[in-house]
C-alpha cells in the first residue's frame, strides 16, 4: 500500500507539473498574441499620424506660397 501511494504521489506530482507547464505555455502564447496586436495598432497609429503630418505640411506650404504670390 505504501509503495502504491508513493508511486501515485510521484506520478501525481509529475502530472501536476506537466499541467502547470501547459497552462504557462498557453498564457505565454496569449501574452505574445496580445503584444503583437498592440504593436500592430501602434504601427498603424504612427503611420496615420505621419500621413496626417505630411498632408498638413503640404497644405500649409501651399497656402503660404499662395499668400506670397498674392503679395507680389
Amino acid at each position: 500500500m505504501s509503495g502504491f501511494l508513493m508511486a501515485a504521489g510521484r506520478l501525481g506530482s509529475i502530472a501536476a507539473l506537466i499541467a502547470l507547464l501547459i497552462v504557462l505555455v498557453k498564457q505565454l502564447i496569449a501574452l505574445v498574441g496580445f503584444l503583437m496586436v498592440a504593436l500592430k495598432v501602434v504601427i498603424i497609429i504612427a503611420f496615420v499620424g505621419l500621413m496626417l503630418l505630411i498632408v498638413i505640411t503640404y497644405l500649409s506650404t501651399r497656402n503660404r506660397r499662395r499668400r506670397e504670390a498674392e503679395e507680389l
